[in-house]
């Protein structure tokens, strides 16, 4: 027997709730995923992105220090189908948390789509595709070599559905899906998105349309999920919800995925630690 290599890290979105006040900020959430012995985190950047080039060189050097990796969660209020006068600032929004996450060691840049405003999906995609692609194409002119991750949203009313973000990334090089999968347990609000066979198709369409290679590098949040008919509401404890942990794990394990698995439930590095401790169960 070889020794077992894990394929996935695991850690947090947003600083793990037993950070201590000091040294405190990234630097000081960053020594604590290492002290909890997890090896992820999204910084949660999601009311607006408020760090100098000098804070973020820090919390990169940190990040190698430590051997953990760092994704940055871009603020709420960013919105590919804006109408035409809040456009510019969703794009600012999102072109400062790629620059300030890059410099900050951050491979990846999740951010949630937007809104549907109740017109059809491919409709609001030909909005959305080319204000998208704008984006990645100024920051590839700035050398500035982040994954841009829409996130798959959990109400049917937000643009973010798998479809969504497939088409997204399928269009544009250098984006890629944040798979949620809480939120596609949740987005249609009858419970399904929850067995083994469901959570295989997900991945077999994933890797149909962004290619094999792509599922090596999955960035994945995943918490317990409340949801009404309408889709979300709130996160839970994975132990308090009714999504099948057993089931999405074997399903990334069948797959042979990697990648980067963050928790957002409550008590999210417990959560963390019990979802790397039942993967790494199955995978034996």
């Amino acid at each position: 027997m070889g020794t077992y290599h894990r394929s996935f890290r695991f850690g947090t979105v947003g600083a793990p709730k037993t950070t201590p006040p000091k040294p405190g900020g990234s630097v000081g959430a960053i020594q604590q995923t290492r002290q909890l012995t997890l090896d992820a985190l999204e910084l949660g950047w999601v009311q607006a992105v408020r760090v100098s080039e000098e804070t973020c060189a820090g919390i990169k050097a940190e990040s190698i220090a430590q051997d953990v990796s760092v994704s940055v969660h871009a603020p709420y209020f960013i919105n590919l189908n804006a109408d035409d006068y809040e456009w510019p600032k969703s794009r600012q929004r999102l072109m400062d948390a790629a620059y300030y996450g890059f410099l900050a060691g951050a491979t990846d840049i999740i951010f949630h789509p937007g809104s549907y405003f109740g017109k059809p999906p491919e409709e609001v995609l030909q909005t959305a595709i080319p204000r998208l692609s704008g984006c990645r194409d100024e920051l590839n002119k700035k050398t500035i070599s982040v994954t841009l991750r829409p996130e798959t949203m959990g109400k049917s009313a937000m643009l973010g559905s798998l479809e969504d973000c497939l088409t997204m990334s399928k269009e544009i090089p250098g984006v890629e899906p944040c798979l949620d999968f809480a939120h596609l347990h949740a987005r249609s609000g009858d419970g399904q998105m929850n067995s083994l066979a469901e959570w295989l198709n997900v991945l077999e369409l994933y890797a149909k349309t962004l290619g094999e290679g792509s599922l090596s590098r999955l960035h994945i949040h995943m918490s317990g999920i409340e949801y009404s008919s309408k889709g979300e509401r709130n996160h839970l404890r994975i132990s308090e919800s009714d999504f099948n942990l057993d089931a999405f794990l074997t399903a990334l394990i069948r797959f042979r995925c990697g990648g980067r698995i963050l928790c957002e439930s409550p008590v999210m590095e417990e959560d963390a630690l019990l979802m790397r401790d039942r993967y790494d169960q199955l995978s034996k």
